[in-house]
């Protein structure tokens, strides 16, 4: 029939409900004020579009769709109480909620309306645990399923599920509002929030084109964040330091495989998102207060400035990182500082500094993923070839393994 929508495939309606899923249960947590009704009505509004959609195709706005019906099922669900008599009134009241982004795709309302805004100051109430905060916001607002969250946080999926049970419940035991909390609160919550949207930015990496719009959506969360408190270093940081990152994305990936950052064709990179990051972090030094965030957005500006002088400052980097490591001495920062050691000194001094790193990181892929690198530049072959195995069996992204697997053909085909 002339005009109708072309039938969706399940992949499609997956990557949709992905990408509106945050949006979906702000809102419907805003509605309805509970969170498992909300996540219940969003899910019961993805098993009726996938049926609609795979027949009728997917609608101009998807987003009100899901919201919409989703809204419906929560009024159902408590059409008996005084709250459902009240939603379905407001529902009669109202059109529904629109999202349609302006053209630099970020919504045009205030930040301090921003239901996702709202509902990671929710999660991020000081009555909840720090790991409790992190893994609800990436469950309620990056839509991540919990085998994924379980595997960021190196737990079993059946704990992780009772961690978001119990953070839920807490939620709602403690009455923790959902709104933005007034003005003296708001730096008591900044850590955990400036913490998970950065998270949120590092889920949508994992897989670049899928995940596309968890990372835009992180920026577009930085943007606001930086609108409500302007006056935070750490705010300017975070967001200088995802926007250098997004900008090198373009040159990251080749025909589904990694491209190291040596080997990327840096005319990709996104200039336009390059000079705003560096002029935030020019700004961040002239305030002379450094933190966490903003020695990583120095970082990664100094990485961007290979575009122009075409070769990477690895001692600014290994400097950089041992202020970092000062003020957050983690195994992490610690690995990353080690790399750029490999680097700016040679194999031999990284390889040092990599085999003093804390046995904590032993199950971390990349850690073995350097070793192997180091290993292979001294022409320790065989050592290597462990290595990058040992890396391949440990690393969970399809493109992080293939790309280690095939260094271990390389290896095995006699290439150093």
């Amino acid at each position: 029939m002339t005009g109708q929508a072309a039938p969706a495939d399940p992949a499609e309606v997956e990557s949709v409900f992905r990408e509106v899923y945050g949006q979906a249960v702000a809102t419907l947590i805003r509605v309805c004020g509970d969170i498992t009704v909300a996540e219940d009505a969003v899910q019961d509004a993805f098993v009726a579009a996938t049926d609609r959609w795979r027949r009728d195709g997917i609608p101009p706005n998807p987003a009100g769709w899901i919201v919409t019906t989703a809204r419906n099922r929560a009024i159902d669900q408590h059409r008996r109480s005084a709250r459902g008599r009240e939603l379905e009134r407001d529902a009669v009241d109202h059109s529904g909620p629109q999202f349609e982004p302006s053209a630099g795709g970020q919504e045009d309302e205030g930040p301090v309306t921003d239901d996702r805004l709202r509902l990671i100051f929710t999660c991020c109430h000081p009555a909840l645990r720090t790991e409790h905060q992190v893994a609800l916001t990436l469950r309620l607002l990056g839509g991540l399923s919990v085998a994924e969250i379980a595997r960021g946080f190196l737990v079993t999926e059946s704990a992780m599920a009772k961690r978001l049970g119990r953070a839920k419940y807490k939620i709602k035991a403690a009455k923790i509002p959902y709104r933005v909390p007034a003005e003296p609160d708001l730096r008591q919550r900044l850590r955990p929030v400036l913490s998970v949207i950065y998270l949120i930015y590092n889920a949508g990496t994992d897989e670049l084109e899928d995940r596309a719009p968890l990372r835009q959506e992180a920026i577009r969360l930085a943007r606001a964040l930086a609108s409500l408190m302007s006056d935070e270093a750490e705010v300017a940081g975070l967001l200088a330091l995802v926007l250098l990152n997004e900008s090198r994305v373009p040159s990251r990936s080749g025909d589904g495989s990694i491209v190291l950052l040596r080997d990327q064709d840096r005319s990709k990179w996104d200039q336009r998102l390059i000079n705003e990051g560096h002029a935030i972090v020019r700004d961040c030094i002239e305030n002379a207060q450094p933190g966490p965030y903003q020695l990583q957005a120095a970082i990664q500006a100094v990485h961007c400035a290979a575009e122009k002088f075409e070769v990477t400052d690895w001692p600014q980097i290994v400097t950089l990182y041992d202020h970092l490591f000062s003020v957050m001495p983690s195994p992490v920062v610690a690995l990353n500082r080690a790399i750029a050691v490999l680097e700016a000194d040679g194999p031999a001094a990284g390889l040092v500094a990599l085999d003093g790193i804390s046995p904590d990181l032993g199950n971390y892929h990349l850690l073995h993923a350097a070793r192997a690198t180091a290993l292979r530049r001294l022409g320790r072959i065989d050592e290597a070839r462990d290595a990058y195995a040992t890396a391949a069996d440990l690393a969970t992204v399809v493109s992080d393994r293939d790309y280690l697997l095939l260094k271990v053909s390389e290896l095995d085909g006699g290439e150093t």
